[in-house]
């Protein structure tokens, strides 16, 4: 379940759920109020996204087919689009600042563990409690 920058032997989320259909990556988190400390969305596959209809700003990580990072944006914030990045197979979604604690940087390997499930109705509104 967790996402663990490789490179830094860090972590980036420890519940993720993944967007793998046209369905659940055109609603992402658009039926979401917040993203909990801990939670990811993994759009795949993805070159790129937007924040036109959310609620919060959200950090972005754009991923190759081996998980290294190609693009980072922090702090996305609602109603933008966030472009297109070619070579990226599959984008993450994550809470804001997830990037600046992680110290994830563009030519990062991240290893993205057992996806939960595929379906956004699951991905319901609950907030996990910060660690530490």
């Amino acid at each position: 379940m967790p996402v663990i920058n490789l490179t830094k032997n860090t972590w980036l989320a420890t519940k993720i759920r993944k967007a793998d259909n046209f369905i659940t990556r055109l609603v992402g988190l658009l039926k979401r109020s917040t993203l909990g400390p801990e939670e990811a969305l993994w759009l795949m596959p993805s070159k790129g996204i937007h924040t036109i209809g959310m609620k919060f700003p959200i950090d972005v990580v754009f991923l190759n087919k081996n998980n290294f990072v190609l693009r980072i944006v922090s702090g996305m914030v609602p109603n933008r689009i966030g472009g297109i990045k070619l070579r990226a197979y599959s984008v993450l979604e994550l809470p804001n600042g997830t990037i600046k604690k992680s110290y994830t940087e563009v030519g990062d390997q991240l290893e993205i563990s057992l996806v939960e499930t595929s379906e956004m109705d699951d991905l319901r509104d609950t907030r996990l409690t910060e660690i530490g």
